[in-house]
């Protein structure tokens, strides 16, 4: 897997403990050469800079808002969208999200799906897919 796709809300819009916790996580992610994104169905502007700072401070590669592409989650263009922003196949991303109809899409795009419910379970299987130890 080359590719990390995580969704905004009801993910990384966390309790505020969690996102150094968060951060840590990506940044051992990043290590294993893996390109790392946010997918929100987010429409954007101005509203959307809490989102855009994850990637305007490098914690991630790219942030995909689906009313600037045109496409929302679970839609098979959403997934595609950010795929292509961080220039890794679909068949080589995982997608996190805590919307199980937007995990099922991202299956029947190709993706491996990941449905988030608690960070410390999300965290344990981030980490085996991407062979990643230490605490988080």
């Amino acid at each position: 897997m080359r590719g990390l796709i995580v969704d905004y809300v009801g993910v990384l819009d966390a309790p505020e403990e969690d996102q150094p916790r968060w951060r840590k996580l990506f940044a051992a992610v990043k290590e294993q050469d893996v390109a790392i994104g946010i997918l929100s169905n987010d429409p954007g502007g101005p509203e959307a800079e809490p989102i855009r700072e994850w990637e305007y401070r490098g914690i991630v590669d790219a942030v995909i808002l689906s009313g600037e592409v045109g496409a929302e989650k679970p839609s098979r263009e959403a997934f595609r969208a950010a795929a292509d922003a961080l220039d890794v196949p679909l068949s080589d991303c995982v997608m996190v999200d805590d919307n199980i109809y937007n995990v099922r899409g991202a299956v029947e795009a190709g993706m491996i799906g990941m449905l988030h419910t608690a960070f410390d379970r999300t965290t344990v299987e981030v980490q085996s897919v991407f062979n990643i130890e230490g605490e988080f």
